[in-house]
């Protein structure tokens, strides 16, 4: 009898599948510990709007029925706020869903998809399902290496990925150095702009990109509900395109890919007119906090405009994970991105940046 592994397409056997890393329930029952502050995924730490939050309880007695498979309500709001016409947005399981629905839509077997490296994982992901070639452009200085990665760029090249801001260090491009970079990429290509962090910039050389999409270039947006609006367990997200590129995604995307739960909770928060501010204001004082601290620490970091830093704790970053867990605090460790003495820590509220700070002091410490 065959075996399923002689079974699976060689592609997909080069998947390398996604760790989440240890959970707040799996480090509390492992070291029998009460209170774990988990500061590794970039969620939000005041969690949702009470507005989402009832929107869930209501929609919730009418999970027996199929949801709407358009997002009709929630798509004409993002289209109201956004000022772009509602055909041009898709809604996807976070924009996770969307990247998947980019591949399937525009990639073919030997194509060509670029993106910086470190990426972030559903780039490589995507690649090697669709059986494409791969382009990791080695990032420079903890930024996109902008000149390299259109040199990247040839005639098989479907698909070039940049996050803004940088998952994982959070640095930014700014409008002029995209601008430049566009006039560089053919319009065979399409540029996918990963904004999942983009409401906590407030470096005002950020670049607009929906006016690339109303002007028609090849391109798409992509948002997301998990960082900001605090809803990352309910999988939501969304992309904004041309409405060429946005009606190919629609002709792949599942049917009833979203649930209605999650539908009533991003439409409740987007009318939620404190939720996005008070997530802005409690990332914006964090980030103050933190980096100042690993100044005073003569810590090496990357300045973020993302809600996580990314910093140099000049120690095996593994090591370094597993001292501040045994103190009830699990971070992002740098070796997964080929920077082993760095780790990435998730801004949280002041209480739990100040209980990172105090347990990384006394691991630093314990090194002296």
């Amino acid at each position: 009898m065959a075996k399923a592994e002689d079974l699976v397409r060689e592609t997909v056997k080069r998947i390398v599948p996604y760790s989440p890393g240890k959970s707040s329930a799996e480090v509390m029952q492992e070291l029998g510990i009460e209170e774990v502050i988990k500061l590794a995924s970039n969620e939000n730490p005041l969690g949702p709007s009470p507005l989402a939050v009832r929107a869930m309880q209501q929609a919730a007695s009418g999970a027996n029925i199929y949801p709407d498979p358009q997002c009709v309500e929630l798509t004409e709001a993002l289209a109201d706020m956004l000022e772009v016409p509602p055909e041009t947005i898709v809604v996807g399981r976070g924009s996770d869903e969307v990247i998947h629905m980019l591949g399937l839509a525009f990639v073919g077997e030997g194509e060509r998809i670029v993106y910086a490296d470190p990426p972030f994982a559903l780039y490589p992901y995507t690649a090697r399902l669709m059986a494409a070639e791969e382009a990791a452009v080695p990032h420079r200085d903890c930024r996109h290496d902008l000149d390299a990665m259109a040199e990247a760029v040839d005639e098989r090249t479907k698909l070039l990925f940049i996050s803004n801001p940088y998952n994982p260090f959070g640095s930014i491009l700014t409008a002029d150095e995209l601008g430049a970079f566009m006039d560089r990429i053919p319009d065979t290509c399409i540029v996918v702009f990963d904004e999942a962090y983009f409401e906590y910039v407030d470096d005002p050389a950020y670049p607009d990109t929906l006016e690339y999409v109303r002007d028609g270039t090849r391109c798409a947006v992509l948002r997301t509900f998990s960082k900001a609006h605090a809803l990352a367990g309910l999988r939501i997200g969304y992309g904004i395109a041309p409405e060429d590129i946005s009606a190919a995604l629609k002709q792949v995307r599942e049917p009833f890919n979203v649930g209605a739960v999650a539908q009533a909770a991003a439409l409740a928060s987007l009318h939620d007119p404190d939720q996005v501010p008070r997530s802005v204001a409690n990332n914006r004082a964090g980030r103050e906090y933190l980096q100042q601290q690993f100044e005073e620490l003569g810590l090496e970091f990357v300045p973020t405009q993302a809600n996580f830093v990314f910093v140099n704790v000049r120690m095996d970053s593994v090591e370094c994970f597993d001292a501040l867990m045994r103190r009830g605090v699990t971070v992002r460790t740098g070796e997964i991105f080929g920077l082993p003495t760095w780790i990435r820590v998730t801004i949280g509220t002041p209480e739990q940046n100040r209980t990172f700070i105090a347990a990384l002091g006394e691991v630093l410490a314990e090194r002296r």
